[in-house]
């Protein structure tokens, strides 16, 4: 089974518990991360569209549409059916404007150069491509635009790495397997971050993508990384 079906149906049998699990496992930290992310996209006092690449459940997309001034456009886009259902059912209790499709990221359904910014919360990882993913998000953004990436990381700090990855190998598998009776799920989720390129390597990535330049934030001891790419101008 290719990467992509495969993570397809992980997504979609985890869906109705991912929120709840999400927010649990990472003792509500996560929800600050966004936060910063979506000052840094939300950078200019005029209306902006946003595409909001491997939404999920929506989290990102709706405080990207809370804080984004009237009149601007966001889209959430993911290959998971399941957790689309989800956010649009939150999408409309918020009554945001906001929408959401099926997309692969891959192969981005819209013309060069028709977003000011993208956003992708931990969800890069997930791709199976991950070069291919990074230049088509360059593809649709305008020239000057701005890609801002948040994503898990390994610590630096050695007492510290060895926290984490007993708490993500050992402790999360464990309480997410519990709750959601899919263990497989919450043991490729820790590993996927494990496998992922180091901050250098992943910078260097995105560069290769066309982006001129890049800058990286680490965010809570680097558990979580924030990656902010801009596009020429021309």
């Amino acid at each position: 089974m290719a990467k992509k079906e495969g993570i397809r149906k992980l997504f979609d049998n985890i869906a109705p518990d991912y929120d709840r699990l999400n927010h649990i496992l990472s003792l509500n930290i996560d929800k600050g991360w966004r936060k910063k992310a979506v000052r840094e996209l939300a950078d200019e006092n005029r209306p902006l569209k946003v595409l909001d690449v491997a939404c999920g459940t929506a989290d990102f997309t709706i405080e990207i549409a809370r804080t984004l001034v009237n009149g601007s456009q966001v889209l959430g886009v993911d290959i998971s059916e399941g957790m689309l259902a989800i956010g649009r059912e939150k999408i409309r209790q918020t009554g945001l404007d906001a929408a959401l499709s099926v997309a692969d990221c891959e192969a981005l359904p819209y013309e060069a150069g028709t977003f000011d910014r993208i956003s992708v919360g931990f969800g890069v990882r997930n791709f199976e491509h991950l070069e291919l993913g990074l230049q088509e998000m360059h593809r649709v953004l305008v020239p000057g635009g701005k890609l801002v990436i948040l994503e898990l990381s390994v610590p630096k700090n050695a007492f510290i790495r060895w926290c984490y990855k007993l708490y993500f190998l050992k402790v999360l598998p464990a309480i997410g397997g519990m709750i959601s009776g899919d263990r497989g799920a919450y043991e490729y989720l820790p590993a996927s971050v494990l496998k992922f390129p180091a901050p250098e390597r992943f910078i260097g990535m995105i560069k290769e993508a066309g982006f001129e330049t890049v800058e990286h934030t680490p965010l809570t001891l680097g558990i979580c990384r924030m990656y902010v790419g801009k596009k020429a101008r021309s």
